[in-house]
């Protein structure tokens, strides 16, 4: 099986050329894209998406998926105005030529993801009604903190929605507590790409294959093409914001700087291949 591998190369650096050197230098063709040039991919403008886009073709690097914050919100958040901010990343996508958006499915109190079932529900449906005959394919990624934050959960959704398919986080996985052999042989048949990202049991993120992600197992399984190297591998612009004001630690793999960590990430991945 050839993989195509993607990254998200704001782990590499913020500006869009530290990204697009990141990505030629480590030979990968394709981009999740999430914070470039300062801001998230979700708040820029059309001619910033088309601008974007123009260097990116020069350089034969296409945008896989639109990398997106939507549905991390609260449940209890004003879901109107992020439906909008959604239905605009719609059109960044077609601007960027990003097949795909990943998504999440709402931060939820602690113990009460039950009983916020329906609204999440009812919020991943305008989703995906936004979305029909977009073209764009609606990919859920499980998360801490979220309702699809087990596999359980996260079957309740595509079985709910089977236009919105998986992308599949081991690392996420194991801060959830989860067993990610047993949760990939729930989901593989929703999964439409994974997330490179391994961590050991107590949570803290290594590279691919040093930890107890199974994604040995995983790759062996796995019966699509795409890859993203999404590496956490060290502070990077934006990491206390997507882990909510968490730092996370690395002591035996941390890097000197971004880079280098981004590179280490996809050394692991191309040696597990």
């Amino acid at each position: 099986m050839k993989f195509e591998l993607s990254a998200f190369a704001d782990e590499a650096g913020g500006e869009l050329d530290e990204q697009i050197s990141a990505l030629t230098e480590n030979g990968i063709r394709f981009l999740e894209i999430r914070g470039v040039d300062g801001g998230n991919i979700s708040d820029i403008t059309a001619d910033k998406a088309k601008e974007i886009r123009r260097r990116l073709d020069g350089e034969g690097i296409s945008v896989r998926s639109l990398g997106s914050p939507y549905g991390k919100i609260g449940i209890n958040d004003d879901f109107e105005p992020h439906l909008d901010k959604f239905k605009y990343g719609l059109e960044l996508s077609h601007i960027l030529g990003a097949g795909h958006i990943r998504l999440f499915s709402f931060y939820v109190p602690k113990g009460e993801a039950e009983i916020y079932r329906d609204e999440v529900m009812e919020r991943l449906e305008k989703f995906t009604l936004a979305a029909k005959d977009s073209g764009i394919i609606l990919c859920h990624e499980n998360e801490k903190g979220i309702y699809g934050d087990t596999a359980e959960r996260c079957e309740d959704i595509h079985k709910a929605f089977p236009s919105i398919k998986a992308v599949f986080d081991p690392a996420n996985f194991i801060q959830c507590g989860e067993d990610t052999e047993r949760a990939w042989d729930m989901l593989c048949p929703y999964v439409e790409y994974l997330h490179i990202k391994d961590a050991l049991a107590d949570g803290k993120v290594v590279p691919a294959g040093k930890g107890v992600g199974n994604i040995p197992y995983i790759l062996s399984q796995y019966k699509g093409k795409i890859l993203t190297v999404e590496p956490h591998l060290s502070v990077f612009d934006g990491l206390d914001r997507l882990e909510q004001g968490r730092k996370t630690n690395m002591d035996e793999y941390s890097y000197p700087s971004p880079r280098a960590a981004f590179d280490a990430a996809v050394n692991a991945l191309k040696e597990l291949l």
